[in-house]
């Protein structure tokens, strides 16, 4: 059952993060942000102004005080030692921001926005550095681990891609739906009405591996080498849109958080873990190894692509309503899933042990 972290909000909380010391911020509609203690009581709340929709909150990886939330098309620096008015506002995107990001080093700030748009913004000099564009909606940016000036993007427009802030333009694009191979051609002609919108990723903490939940209830795990990335991994355990992806650090482990209600924990380790010190396996060289009857790439609600893939969720938390956001923490020295979703309330859930 779940712990109820209640009395923060009274509205649907969108976002959630915690820093190092055990501080929980979240953000609602409405403007509402809130501070918890690792017991779940509010800390610390706030009213941002204009009272537009807080849409992520991301602590400092530096100075754990230090706390950026977007709220509508504008980036607020707070100080969690004193919640009042922001120390600094960013106002450089033009639409509703999505999605923030912050590298390793705070010495860049990404803000993903309706437009498609990625902002980056130079910390120290207090201006845009560079604008990176998806041609649809831009549902989630994040820097990678220890790579100060990589990143990953996702959208609406299907497109994952990867970046480096030296360029402007995309080292390497993939476009999810042209990513589904002959194989999958049952499932092409239900792609038209639920087409792989890319709504969340995350990056493990060895920054090459990454995961991307989509519309179509597929999560893809894919691996960096170089300048691009290959698709190492598919499988589908959300019956409707994959809408949070996290993976929960120093770990291969995934959380998965869906439209339909559940919360899903996945052990990708032996699947991505065993490679890091020889060349990546693509995954069609891996199909071309199975029996042909579980060369069904991604189609895992068949037990024998399941088996194949060797991936079954580790955990299944039946969440029941629509998850916003996931969020991982330790909590009294055991790791915990904090979950928002439509409700004024964060859902807390204890994670086994590795």
């Amino acid at each position: 059952m779940a712990v109820k972290w209640t009395g923060g909000h009274s509205s649907s909380i969108l976002c959630l993060n915690g820093n190092t010391e055990g501080l929980v911020a979240s953000g609602a509609e409405r403007g509402e942000l809130t501070l918890w203690d690792g017991g779940g009581v509010p800390a610390g709340q706030l009213r941002l102004p204009k009272a537009e929709d807080v849409t992520s909150v991301v602590f400092s990886p530096r100075c754990p005080t230090r706390l950026y939330a977007s709220h509508g098309e504008t980036v607020s620096l707070l100080d969690v030692r004193s919640l009042k008015e922001p120390v600094e506002r960013f106002h450089v995107n033009e639409e509703e921001i999505n999605c923030l990001s912050l590298n390793d080093t705070e010495s860049f700030l990404a803000a993903a926005d309706d437009s498609g748009a990625i902002k980056i913004i130079d910390l120290e000099n207090k201006k845009v550095s560079r604008s990176l564009r998806h041609s649809n909606i831009c549902s989630s940016v994040v820097f990678r681990p220890q790579r100060p000036q990589s990143l990953v993007s996702c959208g609406l427009d299907m497109q994952v891609m990867l970046w480096n802030l030296q360029k402007a333009r995309p080292l390497w694009t993939t476009n999810l739906q042209e990513c589904e191979t002959e194989e999958d051609s049952p499932q092409s002609a239900g792609q038209f009405f639920n087409p792989p919108l890319a709504h969340s990723l995350s990056v493990a903490s060895c920054g090459n591996i990454f995961g991307c939940g989509a519309q179509d209830g597929k999560v893809r795990i894919f691996r960096v080498t170089g300048v691009k990335f290959e698709r190492e991994l598919e499988f589908q355990g959300h019956s409707l849109g994959v809408s949070q992806v996290l993976f929960v650090p120093e770990a291969y482990w995934l959380l998965t958080g869906g439209n339909d209600g559940k919360v899903l924990l996945w052990d990708v380790s032996s699947d991505v873990g065993k490679q890091q010190k020889s060349p990546a396996k693509s995954l069609q060289r891996r199909k071309a190894q199975a029996p042909a009857s579980t060369r069904k790439n991604g189609k895992l609600n068949k037990v024998a692509s399941n088996e194949h893939a060797g991936v079954f969720p580790k955990l299944t938390i039946e969440h029941g309503e629509k998850v916003n956001w996931i969020s991982c923490a330790e909590i009294k020295g055991s790791k915990r899933v904090l979950v928002a979703d439509q409700s004024s309330s964060v859902s807390v859930y204890p994670l086994p042990e590795p």
